[in-house]
Order: structure tokens, then C-alpha cells, then sequence
């Protein structure tokens, strides 16, 4: 099959399960509560209804607040074109496309916090201000993961870095380090336990969620869907560091959907298992990471 098509294939296969991810997270956690809990499609029902909606805007917000959403998903999107799954490698795909794809995010970022700012209001403020600073040290983290990796494949796009053997090509410990490294930060990114809680509702522990709360209708349904979008492109690179190679596309896409379970399954367990941290302790966590990644970074170099 075509490498164009293929890689086309596994986009719109990605932007299709996007939503069932968080749905597998909370089946785990309420397994392991021993409750019903939501239904395993809840976030494609919920999507259903905000775009069915109207938005409402306050009259202090301007184009800044009305745009913010919707470009902050188109980024998250096009991250997620720049992913590959396999041989066929990602839609949008060429030398340097890591930097690329970690910048998405940060300006995915950059545009939630300006929309929250531009309201005007303390509250969002505080939370704009909280999600600068995890930032700040999250995406370190995930930029010295992708240099030892890049190190280690000797080549800077993507395709490359993610289509070798994975943990079994005799460099376990660098991609071990990377693939924990990046873990946390797929957690802090996307705003999980033990950094966040995406159902908290406690308003001076709230960081990710306090930002989006003047959002409503079409846009808070740009919002969750971009964090869905997000959440796989970050736990697709994760498995992508993993999962062995196999060349043909049909397998590795496969393999890939897989790996995403786990992923799900993983997280739910870790929220299942243990409890948020305080917000004085998450800068350590997030330093950590940092520690990995140049650890892995080092590794890599003295191969």
C-alpha cells in the first residue's frame, strides 16, 4: 500500500480513538474502586453534545478567548500528524519534525494560557501561572528524551528515531530512562494524577481545568477534544520508544493500538494506586524527568 495512504490511514484512525483513551483510564480506576463507573464511550457522548451547543462570551474576553481553542486543537493536531506508527512513518514527515513536534504542545500551551488571561479573572490567572511553571520544567524533560534518542538513531525526524528495535536493540537502559522520563511527562502534560486531577473541583488545587472554565459550547468541546488528540500523541510517542519494529504496517499499527491500551490501562492503574501530590512536591517530580532524560542523554552519547 502506499506509504502516503498508509500513513493517512493510521491519522484517521488515531483521531477516531482518540476519545475511547480516557474512557479506558476511568474503566480501570473504577474497576479498581469497585464501582460501575462511566460508560467506556462517555467522551464521544459528551463531545456529541458541546458541539451541539452554542458558546457564550463574556464581554471582557476578545478574539484572544474566542480563537484560543480552536488553534490550540489544530496544534494538537498536527503534532499528531507528525507521529509515525511504523515503517510508513508520520503524514507530515521530514529532518528536524522532533522539535517541531515538541514545540506543538508548547504553543498548544501558550494559547490555553493566553484565552484563560484574557478573561481577566484571578482565578484563571492562578492557574495560567501554574501551568507555566510545570511547563517550564516538564518540557525539558521531553526535549532531552528526544535528543537521546535522536543521538542514538544519529537522526533528528521522528520516523527515524522511532523505527528502531525499541528496548530490545541493546540500548534498554538509555530508552528506559527516556521512555520514564517521558511517562512523567505524558502524566504532567496531560494533567493526571499525581500532578493533576482532571475531576478535582477544588479551586485552589485545580491547574489545567481552572484555565478552561469560562469556556463553553463549541469551544470547550475544541478544548477536550485537543487534550484527547494530546493525550494520544504523547502516549503514542511513548509506545513508539517501546514497542519493537516489525516493517510491516499492518503489524505495527496493530502492535501501536495496543501499546495505547497499555498505556490507558497504565494510567489508570498509577491513578488507581496513587495519590496527587502536593503542589510543592510536582517541581520534583518534574526535575526528575529532567534528571532521566540527560542521564539517557548521557548514555547515549558515550555509545
Amino acid at each position: 500500500m502506499n506509504q502516503v495512504l498508509v500513513s493517512a490511514l493510521q491519522l484517521g484512525i488515531s483521531l477516531f480513538l482518540a476519545p475511547l483513551v480516557p474512557g479506558v483510564i476511568n474503566r480501570v480506576k473504577a474497576i479498581m474502586a469497585g464501582r460501575r463507573g462511566q460508560p467506556l464511550f462517555q467522551a464521544y457522548f459528551d463531545l456529541a453534545k458541546l458541539f451541539s451547543k452554542g458558546s457564550v462570551y463574556s464581554r471582557t474576553t476578545t478574539w484572544v478567548f474566542r480563537l484560543g481553542p480552536s488553534l490550540g486543537c489544530a496544534a494538537a493536531l498536527t503534532a499528531l500528524a507528525l507521529l509515525p506508527w511504523g515503517a510508513a512513518g508520520g503524514l507530515l514527515s521530514f529532518e528536524g519534525d522532533l522539535i517541531l513536534f515538541a514545540g506543538l504542545f508548547g504553543l498548544m500551551r501558550f494559547l490555553t494560557i493566553l484565552a484563560a488571561l484574557d478573561t481577566g479573572s484571578a482565578f484563571e490567572g492562578m492557574g495560567a501561572s501554574r501551568e507555566a511553571w510545570f511547563s517550564a520544567l516538564a518540557e525539558p524533560a521531553l526535549l532531552l528524551g528526544l535528543a537521546s534518542l535522536a543521538c542514538t538513531a544519529q537522526s533528528l525526524s521522528l520516523a527515524q528515531i522511532l523505527s528502531g528495535p525499541g528496548i530490545g536493540g541493546g540500548r534498554g537502559a538509555a530508552v528506559l530512562l527516556a521512555a520514564g522520563a517521558v511517562f512523567i511527562v505524558f502524566l504532567s502534560e496531560n494533567a493526571r494524577i499525581p500532578v493533576d486531577d482532571p475531576n478535582t473541583h477544588l479551586e485552589l488545587t485545580m491547574i489545567h481545568e481552572v484555565m478552561v472554565l469560562d469556556h463553553s459550547g463549541v469551544d470547550f468541546g475544541y478544548i477536550q477534544y485537543g487534550s484527547f488528540l494530546k493525550l494520544w500523541a504523547l502516549g503514542g510517542l511513548l509506545v513508539g520508544i517501546l514497542r519493537p519494529k516489525t516493517g510491516l504496517w499492518a503489524a505495527d499499527l496493530a502492535a501501536g493500538l495496543g501499546g495505547m491500551l497499555c498505556v490507558g490501562i497504565a494510567t489508570g492503574l498509577v491513578e488507581s494506586l496513587i495519590a496527587r501530590l502536593r503542589l510543592a512536591r510536582v517541581p520534583q517530580l518534574l526535575v526528575a524527568a529532567v534528571a532521566m532524560s540527560a542521564l539517557a542523554l548521557a548514555l547515549s552519547l558515550v555509545r
